[in-house]
């Protein structure tokens, strides 16, 4: 009977460690760094990095230009999360924006800028 309870314990242990674990992997899937892909814009098609880091719990980062165009990083004011999407909120050329985004696969992710009115995809920079 003690080889029993001490075999039933180590398993509920295990089973716990397994779940914490994977719970914690799943709240980081969006840290890292993305590149953003906005179509259809008045300016045409524009492309954006960041490289969200969690910081005290929540996202945060910035949106820059590959190209160089635009040498400035516009700040994100803000990221909300939930579950497999999040809203990034940033200000660009002085108005308030918003890229909606949602996990498609482990590499990509889909949405819109500004509540649907330009399409908007990220893709997962590999380092």
């Amino acid at each position: 009977m003690k080889k029993a309870s001490i075999l039933f314990i180590f398993l509920f242990t295990a089973v716990v460690f397994k779940s914490y674990s994977q719970t914690a992997a799943s709240n980081d899937f969006f840290a890292g760094k993305w590149e953003v892909s906005v179509v259809g814009t008045p300016n045409g098609d524009s492309k954006l990095v960041t490289d969200l880091v969690r910081k005290d719990g929540k996202l945060t980062g910035e949106l820059k230009d590959p190209t160089g165009q635009n040498p400035e990083a516009l700040p994100i004011t803000s990221i909300v999360e939930e579950g497999n999407k999040i809203t990034i909120y940033f200000t660009a050329q002085g108005t308030d924006v918003s890229l909606d985004l949602a996990k498609v696969d482990d590499t990509h992710l889909k949405g819109s800028v500004m509540s649907g009115m330009f399409d908007a995809s990220a893709v997962r920079v590999k380092e």
